[in-house]
């Protein structure tokens, strides 16, 4: 097996009318972020780490957005997918996880109530345990597109063995 390493960032919009889903957590908030799935910037940033660390592409070519299949999809149910196609990927037919760390950059809403369940549904998702799952949350002092409330964006790392 191969040690390898990804990282991916995603970023949406937010808007009135939509929920906001972070790591497939639904966080109570005025404003929810706009998109073709369900918009989980955190869950799909983190898709896109593991999919490049496998060398597989990014979301977009597994989950196109114009594709009516995947509108209003689960982000959460599409990370177990990815896991999938690591194992697939995988030289032994299962692909090992050994961490990831998501940072969520957000002015708004107050993450840290809602961190521990976002980490338990990620762990859930990909069958790791909670111990490889980091989520964090930051916000930009009021600086940049996030700083303003215009939207929220995500960064994610992981160490795969494939």
């Amino acid at each position: 097996m191969t040690t390898r390493m990804g990282t991916g960032y995603d970023v949406h919009r937010l808007v009135p009318e939509r929920a906001l889903i972070l790591c497939g957590t639904p966080v109570p908030y005025e404003l929810g972020l706009d998109g073709h799935s369900d918009a989980d910037v955190a869950t799909h940033a983190l898709m896109d780490a593991l999919l490049g660390a496998a060398a597989l592409g990014d979301i977009g070519r597994h989950f196109p957005d114009n594709d009516d299949k995947y509108k209003g999809a689960d982000s959460i149910a599409l990370l177990g997918r990815v896991k999938i196609l690591l194992d697939e990927a995988a030289s032994d037919g299962k692909a090992v996880i050994n961490n990831v760390d998501i940072t969520i950059i957000a002015q708004a809403p107050k993450l840290s109530p809602y961190i521990e369940k976002m980490r338990n549904r990620i762990s859930d998702a990909l069958g790791i345990p909670l111990t490889a799952v980091s989520v964090k949350a930051t916000t930009e002092e009021g600086l940049g597109f996030t700083g303003r409330g215009e939207g929220i964006a995500a960064m994610a790392a992981c160490c795969i063995e494939i």
